[in-house]
């Protein structure tokens, strides 16, 4: 009988997002493909240490319902099958029920994130994020260079994901018009346009699984919570709230920091993840919580 995987939650992750491979990423870059291989090799029942993504991924595969798992986490990298056993032998070590993987020996992996349905995908390399979003498909550049402490006795009780809102839950059309135009007719735009809702971004699908997800479970035993940590204030306020009101979809925090930084907010709420599309924010918030940056769609 086959898998089925209709029902779940599938995450896509690169080897670089859920290990730490910036030593071997080093030697690929500075000596080349070769060098890799043979380091790999030579040190392949070594485990490798948690990456940005660990925790995370972790986290995820301990979801269940009805003793049922609820994600499925497949490893999804551009190293060859040769070199991938280093990685397969690190996540038997850790305990991962991580059982699938597509490596593609250097070559895109977009074709394979559709076939697998994937609803996110979190890696280092940007050519493969930009080709997800392409797709429609949620994805981010993960911080490699950002903070990989992780407690193996560390159990989370509570999943928690924030994201910025403008180019990531919801679409560009506002950001654009600050871009262009400013600040004072980026507000004059909201409050004109607050009963109509906003546009869905490359994350609106992936919120709504989750907020979907929670409606499961009874509220005192909700495994995830999510934020919402925006540059927005009032009055641009008002079409975010009506927005997720008209989708029906569940924001558990929201910060509307007026341009205030948005680190302290996530390490206080504690994100196992952060998505924005702005690298100064995810370089910041990467030096106390895992982030990762979403690149702006490609124009056909």
């Amino acid at each position: 009988m086959g898998f089925d995987l209709k029902e779940k939650i599938v995450i896509g992750v690169s080897s670089r997002a859920l290990f730490d491979l910036s030593v071997e990423n080093e030697i690929f870059e500075t000596e080349g493909v070769e060098a890799y291989r043979a380091y790999q090799r030579e040190h392949e029942t070594d485990c490798l240490k948690p990456g940005p993504g660990f925790a995370l991924v972790r986290a995820l595969l301990n979801l269940e319902r009805e003793g049922q798992r609820r994600v499925e986490v497949i490893i999804m990298s551009r190293n060859s099958a040769d070199t991938s056993l280093r990685v397969f032998h690190s996540i038997r070590e850790y305990g991962l029920p991580i059982s699938r993987a597509v490596l593609v020996s250097g070559a895109s992996l977009a074709p394979y994130l559709e076939a697998f349905h994937t609803d996110l995908f979190l890696s280092a390399h940007e050519d493969d994020v930009q080709s997800a979003i392409n797709c429609g498909i949620a994805a981010g550049i993960i911080c490699s260079d950002g903070i990989h402490t992780y407690h193996d006795n560390e159990v989370p009780t509570q999943i928690r994901i924030a994201f910025d809102g403008d180019a990531v839950i919801f679409s560009d059309e506002s950001e654009q018009i600050y871009q262009e135009e400013g600040l004072e007719a980026f507000e004059e735009n909201e409050r004109l346009q607050a009963q109509n809702p906003l546009r869905e971004g490359p994350f609106a699908g992936f919120l709504r699984l989750l907020s979907d997800l929670q409606k499961e479970y009874p509220g005192d035993e909700v495994p995830i919570r999510t934020a919402l940590v925006t540059a927005r204030c009032a009055p641009a306020h008002e079409r975010v709230i009506r927005t997720l009101r008209a989708w029906d979809v569940r924001v558990d925090e929201a910060f509307f920091l007026g341009g205030i930084p948005k680190r302290d907010f996530l390490k206080a709420f504690g994100a196992h993840i952060f998505f924005d599309d702005q690298i100064v924010h995810t370089q910041a918030a990467a030096e106390v919580v895992p982030s990762a940056r979403v690149p702006y769609k490609n124009s056909a």
